[in-house]
């Protein structure tokens, strides 16, 4: 899945890598870390690129990769402070559960 965001940015999913990357341009600027093991995809670690701090690019990078995993029907473990912060800013898009909420459902 690739998509285009603000700033002459795009992102898309590295599977290789297993990341998700947003490009400003065409410097990569960051990424989203994660594994997928049968339904559940985690994100341990998200990172902007120095540089590229300040432009709203993670949270651009967390909301496609969130949506991708919603598209694929995925629970979301999000290890990832920042993932943790998004999902609760879309509570009306996601079941969040455990006993500290480090696992979202798609709606």
């Amino acid at each position: 899945m690739v998509g285009s965001v603000a700033h002459m940015a795009t992102v898309r999913d590295n599977a290789a890598e297993h990341r998700y990357e947003i490009l400003d341009g065409d410097q990569l600027a960051g990424f989203a870390d994660y594994t997928i093991d049968g339904d559940v995809i985690a994100f341990p670690h998200t990172e902007t690129l120095p540089g590229h701090e300040g432009k709203g690019l993670a949270r651009q990078l967390v909301e496609f990769a969130l949506a991708d995993a919603h598209d694929r029907q995925l629970d979301v473990l999000p290890s990832c402070w920042f993932v943790r912060k998004v999902i609760a800013e879309h509570s009306d898009e996601y079941v969040v559960g455990g006993t500290d909420g480090l696992w979202a459902s798609p709606k």
